[in-house]
């Protein structure tokens, strides 16, 4: 009887923590696949450009997207680098209800946004380059890893 309860306590205290941590792991692995290129890849010329070359990639990996997305931010630098903005934050962000940083480093960063004259469904992007400082969300706030980019700074 004992082992059977033992048994209970973990289902109810562990599975609902690993599902937890599942979730933040594959947030922090989509803003990898999608918010992270280094080295910065070379989309073949039919792409028409490296934002419309990226963005077809965005938005295969996330098949729920119905209209092109007005903006996307891509950091050209290596994930260890990125990754320590969110290694410890003390902000939480309230209006994200996630925890936030600033990072302290400038990365290379390519803005794609979606041309204006065209419908919603169409994508096409012009692209800026930069190197900022970039707004974080981070999946908690110790030994965190980033799940969006907020903004450029």
């Amino acid at each position: 009887k004992m082992v059977l309860v033992r048994i209970l306590v973990l289902q109810l205290l562990l599975v609902p923590a690993l599902t937890f941590l599942s979730f933040t792991s594959k947030e922090a692995e989509n803003f990898r696949a999608v918010n992270i290129d280094f080295p910065k890849v070379n989309f073949s010329k039919g792409f028409q450009g490296y934002c419309n070359g990226l963005m077809s990639y965005v938005r295969g990996r996330q098949k729920l997207l119905k209209n092109c997305p007005n903006v996307h931010y891509v950091l050209h630098a290596p994930w260890e680098k990125v990754k320590i903005s969110c290694h410890k934050t003390d902000s939480f962000c309230e209006d994200f209800n996630e925890y936030c940083s600033l990072s302290q480093d400038v990365f290379p960063i390519t803005t794609c946004s979606r041309v204006k004259e065209t419908p919603p469904t169409t994508c096409l992007y012009n692209e800026t380059t930069s190197t900022q400082r970039v707004y974080l969300l981070c999946s908690r706030k110790y030994n965190a890893k980033p799940i969006h980019i907020v903004g450029l700074f």
